[in-house]
């Protein structure tokens, strides 16, 4: 359960504070006198030890508002038409089983908008580094708290959305108005993303059925994998030319970025989506560093919502893994999130195109460069346009990189 109302904490016979995202129930579990209400405290208040609050902002930084490699069309079309070779015909096939599972195209054609409230936890799970990638740091959420978080995310449309999601004091908001995609943060102004307007990871992880099959539908099956016991089709897509060099610059280039789906042969819906990309950040001489993010989700506990098959719950893990001409500097981060879906609403009344709009700061990635210092110990890296880019400085670490904004994230060691 969230909650999205809490009592005044200066003052108790005030009127209830409206929290601008919903908290997670567990924040209040506590049962002891103002026990709760030190809870909440410490969850809306940004902590002040470098490290933590570096790790929740690599982490919203790289799982908190991904987006997905290509735009997706409007233009509902799974059918199958002329010749088409059998990995494509097999792909549209499967998209159409899809489809029907998911409450067939009646039902999907009928939503305009949609709004889900849902909860996360975030964590580290392994920080390795060095020639042989020993290890640093290992921690799994099975065994810790991790970082609560909520969230709300609205959208009409594949490439009309807005999110907002706050983890242990700390907000980050994205959205796309259908022209441009933006991202707003604690530690950067408002700035745009690189490349066309693309839909957000979250929709496509179980929330939007109608996207995922529009999105799929220009795929290739590449065969079948087992998944929990499950079997599964695969299909897959590649960013085209043209989308990875709109998302390049000019010291960084976009060299791959693939998308796969594996569709439960005996559901039909969509259980794990996974999604890899490769870029690489040019430096003076022979010292260009590449970074590997790779994402994969498991989808699960889908219920049926207006005659619409929505997922409910699942979990992502993530790989970043640097590597260049020095094996010393290579680096392995790996992190994790849970999150649920505690709300889902269709068709909100009210929500327009001007819901939607960009913030008025808004700035292009080539206005924002080179390294910046905040409170709190967090230094990162905006890799636009930036007319040198360089190894990290002896003495600090680069623990993880956002490939859709050109960010790296720096500590001091």
């Amino acid at each position: 359960m969230m909650r999205t109302l809490c009592t005044n904490l200066d003052r108790e016979d005030a009127l209830e504070t409206v929290l601008e995202v919903p908290v997670p129930e567990e924040t209040f579990a506590s049962k002891r006198h103002n026990s709760w209400q030190l809870n909440i405290k410490s969850w809306l208040v940004r902590p002040t030890h470098e490290r933590g609050s570096i790790e929740i902002q690599s982490l919203l930084g790289v799982i908190g508002a991904p987006l997905i490699p290509l735009p997706i069309s409007s233009v509902n079309d799974h059918t199958i038409k002329g010749y088409h070779p059998i990995e494509r015909s097999m792909a549209k096939y499967i998209v159409q089983q899809y489809v029907a599972a998911s409450g067939g195209e009646h039902a999907l054609n009928k939503i305009e908008s949609m709004c889900a409230i849902g909860k996360v936890k975030m964590a580290s799970s392994e920080f390795v580094a060095g020639e042989g990638l020993k290890g640093v740091k290992t921690i799994n959420m099975k065994n810790g708290p991790g970082q609560l978080g909520g969230f709300v995310l609205w959208q009409k449309g594949p490439n009309m959305w807005s999110l907002e999601l706050m983890v242990s004091g700390f907000k980050i908001s994205a959205g796309s108005d259908g022209k441009v995609a933006w991202r707003q943060t604690p530690w950067q102004n408002s700035h745009s993303s690189r490349g066309p307007p693309r839909p957000l990871r979250r929709s496509l992880q179980g929330l939007d059925p109608m996207s995922t099959a529009n999105l799929f539908s220009n795929s290739i099956c590449m065969g079948e994998k087992t998944i929990n016991g499950e079997d599964c089709f695969v299909l897959k897509l590649e960013a085209e030319d043209s989308t990875l060099r709109a998302r390049s610059s000019g010291k960084v280039d976009m060299i791959r970025h693939t998308l796969r789906g594996c569709f439960s042969q005996k559901t039909g819906l969509l259980v794990q989506l996974e999604d890899s990309q490769l870029l690489k950040i040019k430096s003076p001489g022979n010292e260009d560093v590449f970074w590997e993010t790779t994402m994969e989700s498991w989808i699960q506990d889908y219920r049926t919502i207006d005659g619409v098959n929505i997922a409910h719950g699942g979990r992502t893990n993530v790989s970043l893994f640097r590597f260049g001409q020095d094996s010393e500097n290579n680096t392995r981060t790996r992190m994790e999130e849970v999150w649920s879906i505690e709300e889902v609403d269709f068709n909100v009344r009210g929500l327009s195109a001007e819901s939607f709009m960009a913030p008025g700061d808004l700035k292009n990635d080539e206005e924002e460069c080179g390294v910046v210092e905040k409170k709190g110990g967090l230094r990162y890296k905006v890799l636009g346009n930036c007319g040198r880019i360089c190894a990290p400085k002896s003495g600090t670490r680069v623990v993880a990189v956002d490939d859709d904004n050109l960010e790296l994230f720096v500590i001091d060691e």
